[in-house]
């Protein structure tokens, strides 16, 4: 499956470059990989996209809830 890729140019922070640079090397991965996955986390992922990402328990905290008392959520909902 081939993808179509298209060029672009930006700016970032030197400092968060290099960071992306040494991963790059570290991982064995070309720039592109990295930002790409990045991207497609940052568009996929609701707690990334909205720019808050729950603390663990918290989110486990809310999980439960939901599975214990679905039911009910269900007829508050109606």
């Amino acid at each position: 499956m081939s993808v179509t890729r298209e060029k672009f140019a930006t700016q970032i922070d030197a400092q968060l470059l290099k960071a992306v640079r040494d991963l790059a090397e570290i991982e064995g991965r070309k720039i592109q990989s990295i930002v790409e996955e990045a991207l497609r986390r940052h568009l996929t992922e609701p707690k990334v996209r909205h720019g808050v990402a729950a603390r663990a328990h918290v989110q486990r905290a809310f999980e439960e809830s939901v599975e214990r008392y679905s039911g009910l959520y269900d007829r508050l909902a109606k």
